[in-house]
């Protein structure tokens, strides 16, 4: 299995802001046994993040990205993600926002998407190192098994999908 991790922020990008949660997503994906193949820091642009999506999933099973999917004008990343998917995978959306309700009452104005291209799935997180965290910590349990399924393992078991 491995990952990209793709950090959307135009002020990092500039240089005027160090990418934290960048890191920190690729840390918490190594811990779980995940191989963290490349990261890289995209300004909020849709064309770019789009280019930069289907690029990486040429070679990566799972590319998580961090940032741009708040209600800010530059926030464009989940068009961007909408775009370049085959296909939407609303459940896991759903539950990263679920479980940041426990921690923030801001968690429902997160537009994270999530969908496959091809056979990779792509992630995307909040860009703030604790919403990044929260987010993927809600997902990371069930994403060997998606990575599996999408990769071609016609094997089931112990899902109800």
């Amino acid at each position: 299995m491995t990952a990209v991790v793709l950090t959307i922020s135009d002020r990092c990008t500039a240089g005027a802001q160090v990418d934290v949660s960048g890191p920190a997503v690729a840390r918490l994906l190594v811990e779980a046994g995940i191989s963290v193949s490349a990261t890289a820091i995209f300004p909020d642009e849709v064309g770019e993040i789009a280019h930069a999506l289907r690029h990486f999933a040429a070679d990566a099973d799972l590319i998580v990205t961090t940032g741009g999917t708040g209600l800010a004008p530059r926030d464009v990343t989940p068009e961007a993600t909408r775009l370049v998917c085959d296909r939407l995978v609303e459940g896991l959306s759903e539950r990263m926002r679920t479980v940041g309700l426990l921690e923030t009452p801001m968690a429902p104005l997160s537009r994270q998407v999530c969908g496959c291209l091809g056979s990779t799935l792509i992630v995307n997180l909040p860009g703030s190192p604790a919403g990044a965290v929260t987010s993927l910590k809600a997902v990371l349990g069930l994403l060997p098994h998606a990575l599996r399924i999408l990769g071609g393992d016609g094997e089931h078991t112990g899902s109800r999908t």
